[in-house]
């Protein structure tokens, strides 16, 4: 009984360092800090179609997906 406590405590040690001693959590929200702005969705404001904020083209505050949606 005491050598399965024993071995379980060790395998557990082991696991939580092969981890960087931080137990990973599955469901964690994301912050804004946590995000980063390339990853985050932007409406094209004359087609609608969603790009990244990183592929957007930005004038005037407004995003645009390509060159051929910019206003003339």
């Amino acid at each position: 009984m005491w050598l399965k406590l024993i071995l379980f405590g060790i395998v557990a040690v082991v696991i939580y360092r092969a981890f960087g001693g931080k137990v990973p959590l599955v469901d964690r929200p994301q912050n804004a800090q946590d995000a980063s702005e390339g990853d985050t969705l932007v409406p094209c404001d004359t087609c609608g179609t969603y790009v990244t904020l990183d592929e957007s083209i930005v004038v005037a505050k407004k995003h645009y997906c390509s060159k051929e949606c910019l206003p003339a």
